[in-house]
């Protein structure tokens, strides 16, 4: 039997909707736990899951069968409902439509785990909206900014 070798980290962001209560920062630890679980469910391996009250960064090792789009729906569906259940307040919660994923390379996956792990401290000094842009032209991804964290 032929043998797919592979080994690629992506860098997986998404926020919430603009109308979706914000994340309790006690629920916080526990969320990204969830979602490094839904993660490992689908064969690809979590490396790490961070963010702040409105949106989640996760670095994820993905496996040789699993596509982008299936791995962030079964994050975002399935880490919704699982909130739902932590009361009255997460009644309408939700995740934006969209995502951004990003290629990370072997070199700079120590560098990224430690970004994630900072995020409440590195979004005292810049918004998510302009951390968010500013990868999207780092990775030079053509975008229409009307549309852009929009749900």
């Amino acid at each position: 039997m032929a043998q797919s070798l592979c080994k690629i980290y992506l860098h997986i962001i998404f926020h919430i909707k603009t109308n979706s209560p914000e994340v309790n920062i006690d629920h916080i630890p526990r969320l990204h736990q969830y979602i490094g679980q839904l993660v490992n469910t689908t064969g690809c391996h979590v490396v790490c899951v961070g963010g702040t009250e409105n949106h989640v960064h996760a670095l994820v090792l993905l496996n040789s069968t699993e596509c982008v789009s299936h791995l962030v729906e079964e994050m975002k569906r399935n880490s919704s409902r699982w909130i739902k259940t932590l009361g009255r307040y997460y009644e309408k919660f939700a995740w934006q439509g969209g995502y951004a994923a990003f290629s990370v390379s072997q070199s700079i996956v120590e560098k990224t785990k430690n970004y994630i792990a900072n995020q409440a401290e590195h979004h005292k000094k810049k918004s998510f909206k302009d951390e968010y842009l500013e990868f999207l032209q780092l990775y030079n991804v053509d975008y229409d900014e009307r549309y852009v964290l929009s749900d």
